[in-house]
């Protein structure tokens, strides 16, 4: 049964205007508007610190059928700016069901919108590109909107990782969830040791850390110590890890300028694996260049192929931005490629024990092809 919802408003920074209902909390909201192709796992989506800035649009239809828990997220609360769907249900079914998604997003004060068009605004935002937008449950003057979201700077003028890292070192000793135990952290699944049973200790920066990347670094017998995106390399250092992670989040890389410069303090000290974001801060801090996709890849459905090996998989993606490989001048090689536009997807330094990718292996959601990422590195710290 649906309940009344007030009436709320979505417009885009070209004038673009979509009318629709509320759930969630009643207040206004500007963000980088981009759509998510992925059928599911729409929390895991809703918590990825990567979307600070951003309103998510879900292109699959039906929003909000399987409630809300408190296993499946990948921060402590959502991140997103704001949040569209065709048509939310408030009448969750699922055993794993805790609370219904309105009632989540009302409490970490954030709005959806939905009755909106998806498969229309997507295909605006497929042939005109990312732009700024604004939902508003509060103003529902269309050029009152247009003229706010017209006035903001766009996310490349903030910092967005400031305002997602942790502010404090911790542990992390969480493994991966186990459908044998029902829940996360009960077991130590395939947990891997040294052979002699100690463990390989690595560094994870937090730039907006997924929960479930140290998830799998955990199962990969990694001993994990999360620092805040600030850390000077010679602290990080001093911890005398193993290797150091590089992990995803939020923004334009650019904009990260002290992770860029830890990066390169780093080089040739320890073996660095980057992901998305990460990636993309050791491509500039290589001398590269990065650019800026006309609409992001956001879904789990993204062919990628390991040039290695030949094989496709198909990924967890979340980017607006890429690495330019070609302005590397030949330190890296291209180890993996999109497949539906060709754009560069991970690389290896030929001289250096540094490897990364574009796409999330720790999936969250997503299918778990490109899991051995977390093995591949693993290995490499081990021939050094």
């Amino acid at each position: 049964m649906k309940t009344n919802r007030t009436k709320a408003l979505l417009v885009l920074a070209d004038g673009t205007v979509f009318e629709g209902r509320s759930f969630g909390a009643d207040l206004e909201t500007v963000g980088e508007v981009v759509f998510n192709t992925s059928m599911t796992g729409y929390q895991e989506i809703l918590t990825d610190p990567s979307y600070k800035g951003q309103i998510v649009a879900m292109t699959y239809s039906q929003i909000g059928n399987y409630g809300v828990n408190s296993e499946d997220i990948e921060s402590c609360a959502p991140n997103v700016e704001g949040f569209i769907a065709r048509e939310f249900f408030d009448f969750p079914s699922n055993w794993r069901s805790q609370k219904d998604l309105a009632q989540y997003l009302k409490e970490n004060n954030k709005v959806g919108i939905d009755d909106i068009d998806t498969r229309a605004l997507t295909r605006h935002i497929r042939d005109h590109g990312v732009q700024m937008g604004i939902i508003s449950t509060t103003d529902l003057d269309a050029e009152s909107l247009l003229a706010k979201v017209r006035s903001h700077p766009g996310i490349s003028a903030f910092d967005l990782v400031k305002e997602v890292t942790t502010k404090e070192p911790y542990k992390w000793t969480q493994p991966l969830w186990e459908l044998e135990t029902g829940a996360r952290g009960k077991g130590q699944g395939a947990r891997i040791e040294n052979k002699d049973n100690s463990q390989l200790k690595v560094v994870v920066y937090d730039f907006g850390v997924k929960m479930n990347i140290m998830r799998h670094l955990f199962n990969a017998g990694f001993d994990i110590t999360v620092v805040p995106a600030q850390t000077p390399a010679e602290e990080a250092l001093n911890m005398n890890p193993d290797g150091i992670v590089l992990s995803n989040g939020p923004g334009d890389p650019q904009t990260v300028t002290y992770a860029i410069d830890a990066a390169k303090k780093l080089f040739g000290k320890k073996p660095i694996l980057g992901i998305c974001l990460g990636h993309q801060i050791l491509g500039l801090a290589l001398g590269g260049t990065t650019y800026k996709l006309k609409f992001g890849h956001h879904g789990g459905n993204h062919p990628v192929m390991d040039l290695s090996t030949g094989e496709v998989e198909i990924t967890s993606q979340n980017h607006n931005y890429c690495v330019d490989i070609n302005s590397l001048h030949g330190q890296v090689e291209l180890t993996h490629k999109n497949l539906y536009d060709g754009t560069e997807e991970g690389m290896r330094h030929k001289d250096l024990p540094i490897i990364s990718v574009q796409h999330h292996p720790e999936a969250g959601p997503g299918p778990n092809d490109s899991g051995y990422i977390f093995k591949r590195f693993r290995e490499m710290i081990e021939k050094c």
